[in-house]
């Protein structure tokens, strides 16, 4: 894997090379940013594309210097979708073979926070790779859309489930019925975005918000993510005993202290991540 990662500074961007369908930075201390790849396809979620991003996801999860993960298309388009061409005459054994969920599995389950910086297209694929996020940064340009209907099929990453657990019922139902796309205006008023921005802001607005994660007592936002995430779908009961619990566990930790004495002190803490 290490010949495949591109690494550059804050004010560097990759060369793109065919062979990296997805390229790793580190722009920041405590920060990785995965970039998808493929300009010449509209960064289209082919198999090889997808191995990769879920294989930097596991390294990334265990890497302790890495506080938080930016995940882009770049500056025109985040993902137009799956690779319809490795698709077409595939029969039902080979797409379920293709076991797309364990791909994907790394990124559900990664434990430090995403971020998706999404300028242009998200659709298809490339919306449910968005909806893996965390926080998501929309451009003001950025469209949003699950097509799949379309072409005779339907979402199959998670584009219903955690399409409708975004937006509710009725706008997931438009979405997916009629494939017509909403604007990051429109992606924002029904809560799938978390913030819009001008285009050219988006990479640094992305940015800003990881850094400020990053600052963070790591095992806290690891322990926001996963109550957040599990509660979703328990009864508010069952939720809240996971927050209590998890509230409480964060007090046998030495960024508890630090974060409260430096509140304290009125001075910036220093969080290790212990």
């Amino acid at each position: 894997m290490t010949e495949r990662t591109a690494i550059s500074n804050a004010d560097k961007k990759p060369v793109a090379n065919e062979e990296n369908p997805v390229l790793l930075e580190r722009p920041e201390e405590g920060i990785a940013r995965l970039r998808l790849n493929r300009p010449h396809a509209t960064n289209a979620l082919s198999l090889e594309l997808q191995q990769q991003l879920s294989n930097y996801f596991t390294e990334l999860a265990e890497d302790d210097s890495v506080r938080c993960i930016i995940l882009t298309g770049g500056d025109k388009v985040f993902a137009a979708g799956g690779d319809i061409t490795s698709m077409i005459d595939a029969d039902p054994i080979e797409i379920y073979k293709r076991h797309t969920e364990r791909l994907w599995a790394p990124i559900q389950h990664c434990p430090k926070p995403v971020v998706a910086a999404v300028n242009g297209y998200a659709f298809g694929g490339g919306c449910e790779l968005a909806m893996l996020a965390d926080i998501i940064i929309a451009g003001e340009g950025a469209s949003f859309c699950q097509p799949e209907i379309r072409i005779g099929i339907m979402p199959g990453v998670g584009g219903t489930q955690r399409l409708v657990r975004a937006v509710g019922k009725a706008k997931a139902m438009q979405m997916a019925l009629t494939g017509k796309p909403i604007t990051a205006q429109e992606a924002w008023i029904a809560g799938l975005v978390s913030e819009i921005c001008a285009n050219e802001e988006v990479q640094d607005k992305a940015l800003s918000t990881a850094r400020s994660i990053a600052r963070m007592p790591p095992l806290a936002a690891e322990q926001v993510k996963e109550v957040i995430i599990a509660g979703m779908d328990a009864s508010l009961d069952s939720a809240l005993a996971l927050e209590r619990r998890a509230n409480a566990l964060l007090f046998a930790s030495r960024d508890q202290r630090e974060g409260m004495q430096a509140f304290l002190e009125k001075r910036h803490p220093v969080f290790t991540g212990e």
